[in-house]
């Protein structure tokens, strides 16, 4: 009998399965609710912490540019030492960091506030944000590898994706609309306080979903020739692989594409870090300050809504293809408006071309993660996934910091400047490196994992 048929990298995603992948099938896979639920209240507060940060060192030190420059410490923080903790959890399990991860983290951004309302030094100020980002739990990238435990070889990674760009969306949708109002409503401290409140609580219900998680880097080691937990093989495609059946690299940033793919959410992650301090300017420079959650809130449904889009979609061209045809759309919107934003204080129109740019925004967040989970073995994917998140955060604080500069010395609009720059260069990186995204098996069989290069006929 002949082998069974492969595909190149660009067609392989869309070729395993006749059935068409679809919101309905991936929410059937076994466990999924058990990690969906608790993990959508764990992550809430990852789109609340920059932005509440933003409005509290704001109120207490009327700068815009110090406010950008406070959150983008954390935004760095956050970048550094997320994926060492995603590192953690890939070897020693989810559970064992996230549980004492959360509680310090409370206990960082508790700190933070005091400091902040206190009116302390800049330097403690600072001094004080650092521990505050370093220790924000990384939910998101947690249920990225606990889908792709359970979806290893699965068209439907894709569409999982997707689902988790939808997820993470809409947080950004409820996240900066809920922490404005609970600063300017209630208290300018109130944001940070409800973000450290969820991060505990949700983490701890997260945390506490163990038959779900992947199996450690050590259990595999031990076990790797045993059934996995659950009664499934370990090297089985529904359950908790063993991450080091491939031969795991002692980091994720040792796969090339890694590095060109954080390149790439950098760019990413500028526009969202921009976004939120010149909408943040421009609202308050129109004597509309009410209205930059509802404003924001507009630029990420778009992203929300066109995310939905991509994860309905049967793609005819690979994630490596879509990426290099979506991104340079991202850079035109950002570009359209930074030129939108020179030519007067037309709210409808900034939001118009806020909700087209959050449009363009989805298709390349969630190909990149999409094609993390092609380069990456399974031992580094946590790692791999928070390094992705972490840079998504660290241009959060690159643009904050860009944009918060640009408005505080050149007017309030100018900091919409940031989001073109950030994904401009990022643009650049991908399309000079863009080999490095091909997957080394990209022509391997779907059912057994063996690689082709070229196509072989079905019996």
């Amino acid at each position: 009998m002949e082998a069974p048929a492969t595909t190149t990298d660009d067609a392989r995603p869309d070729r395993r399965s006749p059935e068409r992948p679809g919101y309905g099938h991936l929410l059937r896979t076994e466990g999924a609710w058990s990690f969906l639920l608790p993990g959508f209240l764990a992550r809430q507060p990852f789109a609340m912490l920059t932005i509440s940060i933003v409005l509290l060192v704001e109120h207490t030190s009327g700068s815009f540019g110090l406010a950008g420059a406070v959150s983008a410490t954390a935004g760095i923080s956050m970048a550094l030492i997320a994926p060492q903790s995603g590192k953690l959890a890939d070897r020693f399990g989810q559970g064992a960091v996230l549980v004492p991860q959360v509680f310090l983290h409370a206990l960082a951004v508790g700190v933070l506030i005091t400091v902040a309302l206190l009116d302390a030094p800049l330097w403690v100020l600072f001094a004080a944000t650092v521990p505050a980002g370093a220790t924000a739990p990384q939910i998101s990238p947690m249920v990225r590898s606990r889908w792709a435990a359970r979806l290893r070889g699965s068209p439907l990674m894709n569409t999982a994706a997707a689902f988790e760009s939808v997820t993470d969306e809409f947080t950004f949708v409820v996240g900066p609309v809920l922490a404005t109002a609970l600063c300017t409503g209630v208290h300018p401290a109130a944001g940070l306080i409800a973000e450290a409140t969820v991060s505990l609580l949700g983490g701890l219900v997260f945390a506490a979903q163990r038959r779900t998680q992947p199996v450690p880097a050590r259990a595999g080691l031990a076990r790797r020739r045993g059934p996995g937990e659950d009664g499934e093989d370990l090297k089985g495609a529904k359950g908790s692989v063993a991450p080091d059946e491939a031969g795991s690299p002692a980091s994720a940033l040792a796969v090339p594409g890694t590095r060109v793919l954080i390149a790439a959410v950098l760019g990413i992650g500028m526009v969202f870090g921009g976004m939120q301090v010149s909408l943040t300017a421009f609202t308050e420079s129109t004597g509309q300050p009410g209205i930059n959650g509802v404003m924001y809130g507009v630029f990420a449904a778009g992203n929300m809504l066109a995310a939905v889009a991509v994860g309905t979609i049967r793609w005819k061209r690979g994630p490596q293809s879509r990426l290099l045809i979506a991104y340079p759309a991202l850079v035109a919107a950002a570009a359209l408006m930074a030129v939108a934003s020179q030519l007067g204080p037309w709210t409808a129109l900034l939001g118009a071309l806020g909700m087209l740019t959050g449009l363009c925004v989805a298709p390349c967040m969630i190909t990149c993660f999409t094609l993390i989970e092609t380069l990456v073995p399974a031992g580094a994917r946590t790692e791999a996934f928070t390094w992705l998140t972490g840079a998504i955060a660290l241009g959060q604080a690159a643009g904050s910091t860009v944009a918060g500069q640009l408005a505080d010395r050149a007017g309030a609009v100018t900091g919409f400047l940031a989001p073109f720059a950030g994904t401009g260069v990022a643009l650049l990186v991908l399309l000079a490196f863009r080999k490095a995204l091909r997957s080394p098996d990209s022509g391997r069989v779907a059912a057994r994992g063996l690689g082709h290069r070229t196509a072989v006929p079905v019996d």
